[in-house]
């Protein structure tokens, strides 16, 4: 679980997600692969959702989301 942060900074990234599973496993994406270089994210927020289309049919999820972890 990363920390809680009640004093000090926060600083806010934001990150594209990419998934053919849906717009959730997008988000889940998002986090996970920040998390392998960034240690401590202590929040996400979704800031919007897009889809790609080919021949009629959703092919790939997007979700922006904005991440927060302390600065150390």
């Amino acid at each position: 679980m990363g920390d809680f942060i009640d004093s000090g900074a926060v600083k806010v990234i934001e990150v594209i997600g990419i998934s053919k599973d849906g717009f959730e496993a997008a988000v889940d994406n998002a986090v996970a692969k920040a998390a392998e270089s960034i240690k401590g994210i202590t929040g996400v927020e979704v800031q919007n959702l897009s889809a790609r289309v080919d021949d009629g049919k959703v092919v790939q999820y997007r979700a922006t989301v904005k991440l927060a972890f302390a600065v150390r």
